[in-house]
């Protein structure tokens, strides 16, 4: 069999502005025997062939990099600390006053409340 190469509706792998990863796509145009459009089979969206290549890349987050400058100053601590002790187990106090209900409704006090 010979190979024709790339052909209008063949599968091939690119990224999607859309669905933000790298998907199957079908060529939707050639020019030149080169791919132009793609759609893609997720999404369904049409956009330029990207040759694979991702959206742009973050650059890194400025106060970041100020976070990691100013913890390399601090001084590492000798000995961690010893957790605190446990409190004392104590009983638990009642309140003098029991928990109200309120009720948006006039009337009748809550079941089990007569």
């Amino acid at each position: 069999m010979t190979d024709l190469g790339k052909r209008l509706g063949d599968l091939i792998d690119d990224y999607c502005p859309r669905c933000r990863l790298l998907l199957n796509h079908a060529i939707a145009s050639m020019v030149d025997g080169q791919v132009v459009k793609v759609i893609c089979q997720t999404c369904f969206s049409e956009h330029p062939y990207r040759h694979g290549e991702g959206g742009k890349k973050k650059p890194p987050n400025p106060r970041a990099t100020l976070f990691d400058q100013v913890v390399a100053k601090l001084p590492s601590p000798a000995a961690p600390d010893p957790p605190p002790a446990p409190p004392a187990s104590q009983p638990k106090k009642r309140s003098l006053n029991p928990a109200r209900y309120i009720s948006r409704h006039k009337g009748k006090p809550p079941h089990g409340k007569r």
